[in-house]
């Protein structure tokens, strides 16, 4: 169960309409695109790996070494954006399969991210390739856990999976995703811990089916889905006229992904049950007066209802935060972005709607509301940092 934020929101719930996708693992009754098909599975520590601080003081150090990449590239002290580079080395170093490397990632996002896919159309060619790239490893890693050879799938495997991500961004591709891939990070300031992050996430799910507080699952919503926009923000890139600092912009990417998360959890809580699984805080249910048993019975009572509106609350605030940043990314970048956080808001009000029941009923956005929200999205996309800021602030 995660979820690919895109930013876009590819982690194991479900397919935030990824972003934007960059949100949720992907949906598990949807068809699978086999993209793991044939892959041969030095394992690393993830870098959030210290316990003796809270998930988000770990997360943040994430956070400020992938911006001061950016900062240094902005600096022309580190590899300069190459977007002219010919391509990676190895067997697929002929343009035309690059190329086509690229054009079947766009294929991957077209069938399972329509949404997202729409919004990278206003992108420019290189960041639009770039991110479907992303998208496509995002989703590739999640079926390991949450495709058709799940059952299949061991803890060896993943780290066999992790050696292949470094061998990527060291120009060593498996495939022609991979390829796509590689080609990405040596053109963008990328940083691999996010992707490896998010392997960390397929682990947790290997083995975790309980997280006692909310920082133990804040931790999971960042491996699943908050890394997912620290691995895409570098490739939207961050409006020239922005003031915003990098590690703000970044910080409300992670927010998102966050956000997403969490809407999928709350979403999704009937059928995890059914699985076995409660993604919810074990001490915040206690404090509520609930048990396992209560969610497996599935019985919506006062003590739910009280609940969920807090753990509703939440998600709302990292959406907030989230909202600080979108207007700062690159305009081309923005319109995808405010689709996923003004759809995946609707969630939490579509599970108000059904009267916290989210045991049997599934919450979900009309056809007729996604596509309302799409508009309303692109206005918000139009507006630069100072303008939106100025007219949040007349509202208030």
């Amino acid at each position: 169960m995660s979820g690919v934020l895109l930013w876009v929101s590819c982690g194991p719930k479900e397919n935030p309409i990824s972003i934007v996708g960059l949100g949720g693992r992907g949906g598990r009754s949807q068809r699978r695109f086999g993209l793991c098909n044939g892959i041969s599975f030095a394992s690393f520590s993830p870098a959030v790996a210290d316990p003796s601080r809270s998930s988000e003081e770990r997360v943040y150090e994430v956070v400020l070494k992938q911006a001061a990449l950016v900062k240094e590239q902005d600096k022309g002290t580190k590899r300069a954006l190459n977007l002219d580079k010919p391509t990676i080395e190895g067997d697929l170093t002929n343009g035309d399969l690059l190329s086509d490397a690229y054009d079947r990632c766009g294929e991957v996002c077209a069938e399972y991210a329509k949404t997202f896919y729409l919004g990278t159309q206003l992108m420019t060619q290189e960041r639009r390739k770039a991110i479907w790239a992303i998208y496509v490893w995002c989703r590739r890693t999640d079926e390991l856990v949450d495709g058709p050879n799940a059952s299949h799938i061991t803890p060896k495997a993943l780290d066999r999976w992790e050696q292949r991500l470094s061998d990527v961004f060291e120009g060593r591709p498996y495939d022609m995703y991979d390829a796509a891939l590689s080609d990405t990070v040596s053109k963008y300031p990328v940083d691999i811990q996010p992707f490896k992050d998010m392997i960390e996430g397929m682990r947790l799910d290997l083995r975790k089916s309980r997280y006692n507080s909310f920082d133990e699952l804040y931790l999971y919503c960042y491996y699943v889905a908050g890394t997912v926009g620290l691995m895409s923000v570098p490739v939207m890139g961050i409006a020239p006229e922005s003031k915003a600092t990098t590690e703000s912009v970044y910080n409300a990417a992670l927010a998102l992904g966050i956000a997403n998360q969490l809407t999928n959890i709350l979403r999704d809580v009937g059928e995890d049950a059914r699985r076995g699984r409660v993604y919810l805080p074990q001490d915040e249910l206690a404090q509520a007066g609930l048990t396992d048993d209560d969610i497996f019975r599935g019985k919506v009572t006062d003590k739910w209802r009280n609940f969920m509106k807090g753990q509703i609350q939440r998600a709302r605030m990292f959406f907030d935060e989230a909202e600080k940043g979108v207007s700062e990314l690159n305009s081309a970048s923005r319109w995808p972005v405010w689709a996923s956080l003004l759809l995946y808001g609707q969630i939490l009000d579509s599970i108000e709607a059904n009267d916290y029941n989210n045991f049997t009923k599934r919450a979900y956005v009309g056809k007729v509301k996604k596509l309302l929200s799409l508009p309303a999205a692109y206005g918000r996309a139009l507006l630069g940092p100072q303008k939106l800021t100025k007219m949040v602030t007349r509202s208030m």
